[in-house]
């Protein structure tokens, strides 16, 4: 079976970031469409202890991190893309003792912004805990520029 470059890159990413080591955050799925990222259930996840219900700030992480790594989906280089823009409707609470998944993709890419969309859900996608849209900063054609001998000067 041929390696896909694509799902490589997204899992050194995913390794790479603290916040997703803690949350157990997995990669799910890739392709040059978008991907899907894993967030495990835990107690440790858990918002209300009564009910069991996730944590709205884990289910913010998840798809900030899949929104943003959606990026490598497109990008023929990886480069540095913090987010400039989240938004995210939260449709109903994720059901306790359940994984999360989160599917994001860019719907457009510009010189210095990407714009990306996606939905957490649990067993159908087609019944989102939440939709989100989020907008990234491009900042590795700049980031390597900055050494240059006049770069940054208006």
């Amino acid at each position: 079976m041929a390696e896909n470059p694509i799902f490589e890159r997204a899992t050194r990413f995913l390794s790479a970031l603290r916040h997703c080591q803690v949350l157990g955050l997995k990669l799910h799925s890739v392709s040059n469409e978008g991907l899907t990222l894993v967030l495990p259930f835990s107690p440790r996840i858990v918002g209300n202890p009564l009910t069991g219900i996730i944590h709205g700030g884990a289910l913010t992480s998840l798809m900030d991190t899949a929104c943003g790594m959606s990026t490598l989906c497109v990008l023929p280089e990886f480069e540095v893309c913090p987010t400039l823009d989240l938004r995210i409707d939260y449709m109903h609470a994720a059901a306790p003792d359940k994984d999360v998944y989160g599917f994001a993709q860019c719907y457009r890419v510009t010189p210095d912004v990407i714009f990306t969309r996606g939905f957490a859900y649990q067993d159908d996608p087609e019944q989102p805990i939440a939709h989100v849209v989020g907008t990234f900063m491009r900042l590795g054609q700049h980031a390597r520029g900055l050494g240059r001998a006049g770069a940054g000067k208006s």
